[in-house]
């Protein structure tokens, strides 16, 4: 780091947290939700003899944004655990996820959405097929991807599929499993019915799988289901399908992500989808980035496939709360 300039957001919050100390650290990232501690907690791992003169810096931006505030809104949206170990060592971190897990009234199941996603495959291996559908319907889409990684191919389309036929849970039954992990988590029961699962729901899981397991399993689903794999394929949403985001909801995706992950995403898009991200820029951030494109050299497919992936979860985000409205096949119109 050569200068604060270079720091984005999140860097910025990684140095004011670590330089308030784990008390005063616990205390706000128990507002923010398992997505936006991991990456505070990944750009903790990166920090590294961070200078005096950096810090107060810092300290000092972040005053001047509230200083005309009456609070400070921190908004709720996967597990962390492994970053801020690296960041913080172990004994400090275990001080800081149990400060966020249990002060907290967070039920069970709401704490495996903390949890690594290996370590709840691993509580989950044993338990009937129904379960673990259930529970990792629970999950966010991309956590619930990457717990499905960890079973044998015939789990997986299994579990997928009994996803794809839920609908409403009954509150005794979510409170069955809610019991299920309060032997081990500390927190609130849970007492209302809530809708679970259901194609949408493996869809959206699906959207966040590797491109060769997404393609493993929608061959199985095919095989078993033909009318059911059409359903899920017309509702999962691409990166190509931001083509068919209109102008204004573009330009609320691009206020919501990073330079570096746009040029790495649009380095695997064909032209049309770039032209039309060039022309929600100015003129002249659209010249930067064309630029920017031109001097990236070969990529891996994979660096691709995640900042594309990256993009979407805020496109779904920026969707869920009615911020821009997403198109093609995936999207409901009313």
């Amino acid at each position: 780091m050569s200068s604060d300039a270079e720091l984005n957001d999140i860097q910025k919050a990684a140095i004011l947290l670590i330089s308030l100390g784990e008390s005063d650290a616990a205390e706000i990232l128990k507002h923010l939700g398992p997505k936006e501690v991991q990456k505070i907690g990944e750009a903790m791992t990166q920090l590294d003899n961070v200078p005096q003169s950096r810090v107060e810096a810092v300290v000092a931006d972040f005053m001047n944004v509230v200083s005309d505030q009456t609070g400070i809104g921190i908004n709720n949206d996967r597990y962390i655990r492994a970053m801020l170990n690296q960041a913080l060592g172990e004994e400090k971190a275990k001080t800081l996820i149990d400060r966020i897990l249990f002060s907290t009234n967070t039920s069970g199941l709401d704490t495996l959405r903390w949890m690594d996603p290996r370590q709840v495959a691993e509580m989950l291996r044993y338990e009937h097929p129904q379960i673990q559908a259930v529970v990792i319907a629970y999950l966010d889409p991309d956590q619930a991807s990457v717990v499905l990684t960890y079973f044998d191919e015939k789990s997986r389309l299994d579990i997928l599929m009994r996803i794809a036929a839920l609908d409403r849970i009954q509150p005794q039954a979510l409170q069955e499993l809610n019991d299920m992990f309060e032997s081990q988590f500390t927190g609130s029961k849970a007492s209302q019915s809530r809708t679970l699962g259901g194609v949408r729901s493996a869809a959206n899981i699906m959207n966040f799988l590797d491109s060769n397991l997404e393609a493993e399993l929608m061959d199985g689903i095919r095989d078993n289901d033909e009318g059911l794999a059409t359903e899920i394929s017309d509702l999962m949403f691409v990166f190509d399908n931001l083509i068919d985001v209109d102008d204004r909801g573009i330009q609320v995706i691009l206020r919501e992500i990073s330079t570096d992950n746009l040029v790495l995403a649009l380095k695997g898009a064909d032209n049309a989808l770039q032209e039309k991200v060039f022309k929600n820029m100015s003129k002249r951030a659209a010249e930067l980035l064309r630029d920017d494109l031109e001097a990236k050299g070969p990529v891996r497919v994979s660096e691709v496939e995640e900042a594309q992936k990256e993009i979407l979860t805020v496109a779904r985000r920026l969707a869920d709360d009615g911020e821009i409205m997403l198109g093609g096949s995936g999207e409901e119109m009313i």
